[in-house]
């Protein structure tokens, strides 16, 4: 399987993600924007696009943010999932995925960073690519966002400060606003980049401050992810 990453910023990294890319022996190939690297000409050129967060959101404009164009985005999107391409969007992907589609995103009721308890909806619960998620899981999280729901989608999980934690768009096209992906390396570059933010959200119940984010163990929520692509990747093949 060809894996493309889009990627928005250093500190907002692929982590569990590209370990799975790796373990699973398949090829990865990336657009740092931030760098100035293209996005995809075709969608011809791979199998799963995997767009990932940063501090942007669906309607910063160019002129805010010359790295990030999210009109380029959304048509990418879109064409991906036309094209039966799988697709997973992480929080501004997520974000991003809803707007291809014709979905406004929303703020999300809580700001959230850190680890908290995430639950399966009676629909995440008959997916059979959340199987082996159990009813309530941990996972990572790092918003205030999250992304809008088209009629035909599906709310797969939610948290206590926010109600859309996965959304399914579609069999192969789904919005994840938290973060399976964190590990120690990806969470240390995100304190890095917001340790001062981090100081003035002490009061707000979702937030964990630096230590907390250092002491907390991210894989099983990594194993999770490694699941749910493994079916994702076993549904895209039997469609081909």
């Amino acid at each position: 399987m060809q894996v493309h990453f889009v990627i928005h910023e250093a500190f907002e990294a692929p982590g569990a993600f590209q370990t799975w890319v790796r373990e699973r022996g398949h090829a990865a190939s990336h657009s740092r924007v931030y760098r100035g690297e293209p996005l995809p000409r075709s969608v011809g050129a791979f199998d799963l696009l995997v767009v990932m967060g940063g501090p942007q959101s669906p309607t910063t404009t160019l002129a805010q943010c010359p790295h990030f164009d999210a009109a380029a985005e959304c048509a990418l999107l879109a064409r991906s999932v036309a094209a039966g391409k799988a697709v997973v969007g992480v929080c501004l992907g997520a974000q991003l995925l809803g707007t291809a589609l014709g979905a406004r995103h929303a703020p999300s009721p809580e700001k959230e960073i850190g680890k908290f308890a995430v639950m399966l909806t009676a629909e995440g619960r008959a997916s059979d690519k959340f199987a082996d998620f159990g009813d309530v899981f941990d996972a990572g999280h790092w918003h205030s966002d999250m992304p809008g729901l088209t009629p035909e989608a599906k709310v797969i999980a939610h948290s206590a400060g926010c109600p859309r934690q996965i959304v399914e768009y579609g069999p192969l096209a789904y919005g994840l606003q938290c973060h399976m992906e964190f590990t120690p390396e990806v969470v240390e570059g995100l304190i890095a980049a917001s340790e001062s933010e981090l100081a003035t959200l002490a009061a707000h119940r979702f937030v964990q401050q630096p230590g907390a984010l250092r002491g907390n163990d991210y894989r099983a929520m990594n194993l999770k992810l490694f699941g749910f692509l493994d079916r994702l990747a076993s549904a895209h093949a039997a469609q081909c």
